[in-house]
């Protein structure tokens, strides 16, 4: 089952805190990474990232994003 969302996702974030940025859309805690991909045996990973600045960020869900895992905009193309 897919979580797959259009629109990005709000989520706090803490500078220089590490996190996990779901790629393969299986994650239930999308945008972030829950291991999910390794159950499903895909070729897509999490991308791990650390944030310059805490606060809120908005994170991509549908993965077409061309600035991991920040959204750009690329769910309205």
């Amino acid at each position: 089952m897919t979580h797959k969302t259009n629109a990005p996702i709000a989520v706090e974030v803490i500078a220089g805190e590490k996190y996990a940025w779901c790629s393969c859309g299986l994650s239930a805690t999308m945008p972030l990474c829950d291991g999910a991909h390794k159950i499903a045996e895909t070729e897509k990973r999490s991308l791990k990232f650390f944030p310059e600045e805490s606060g809120t960020v908005m994170l991509c869900a549908c993965t077409k994003t061309q600035n991991p895992p920040y959204c750009d905009g690329s769910h309205c193309q």
